[in-house]
């Protein structure tokens, strides 16, 4: 009998507050608030999120998982510090999933769409503006995402969305340095967009993503930090860490 009730909508299952607690501090390690390579003490986030210890060790234990965060036996949490090479890779990875994000998106645009698209970077020039490096980088996401959800492409809107926190930490630190050049590159990107140049909206989008990799590892080098020939480390997803 219940093979015939496909139909039926699924129970939403509640947020539970040790997943509440994992979003609350991935947050705070995006942002810069909790910096790479900083001890993270349970009690100290339990006090900052007012929640007891219990949640705070089970979302250390999903963020270790998930690469954001190392468990060292005998010393504690500290937040993830990604090597040269690690950073390299993913924002390259991101090149290739977003230029094609571009092309399919500029192919399948409507008005709505590239309204929302003109928004959204009328948005992030004037938090750029007023100086407001969290307001810039939450926008320059969102026009991401808008962009790949033009792109009517869904597996590629999924993997695009796997990486996006992780481009939004990296790009955190070079948003001042990429200035106004990087919504530039946006209101261009959005042109071809609305103008159905598929080619071009992808010719823009790889460089844009590309100015920002090439910033990134600059910056890294200025702090004389290891090549992108440094070994990868190995990272689980939270699906294969309970699988």
């Amino acid at each position: 009998m219940l093979a015939n009730q496909g139909a039926t909508a699924k129970i939403a299952r509640p947020t539970t507050l040790r997943e509440s607690v994992f979003e609350a501090i991935l947050e705070l390690i995006i942002v810069g608030n909790l910096e790479p390579g900083q001890h993270l003490v349970e009690n100290e986030l339990a006090d900052i999120l007012g929640v007891s210890r219990q949640p705070v060790r089970e979302a250390l234990q999903l963020l270790s998982g998930e690469g954001w965060v190392d468990l060292r036996p005998g010393h504690g949490a500290f937040v993830h510090a990604p090597t040269v090479a690690e950073a390299d890779q993913l924002l390259a990875v991101r090149t290739l999933l977003e230029t094609e994000s571009a092309r399919l998106a500029a192919r399948n645009s409507d008005e709505p769409g590239v309204a929302h698209l003109r928004m959204l970077c009328a948005r992030g020039l004037a938090a750029f503006e007023a100086d407001d490096v969290d307001g810039s980088v939450a926008a320059n996401s969102d026009l991401h995402a808008a962009v790949t959800s033009l792109s009517g492409n869904q597996v590629l809107a999924e993997l695009t969305s796997q990486v996006a926190r992780r481009v939004r930490w990296y790009h955190t630190p070079v948003a001042r340095q990429r200035g106004r050049a990087s919504w530039d590159e946006h209101t261009a990107l959005i042109d071809a967009i609305a103008d159905g140049d598929e080619d071009q909206a992808a010719e823009i989008m790889r460089r844009h993503t590309e100015h920002t990799r090439h910033s990134y590892l600059e910056q890294r080098a200025s702090q004389g930090e290891e090549s992108v020939s440094a070994p990868v480390r190995r990272r689980r997803t939270r699906a294969a860490a309970t699988s």
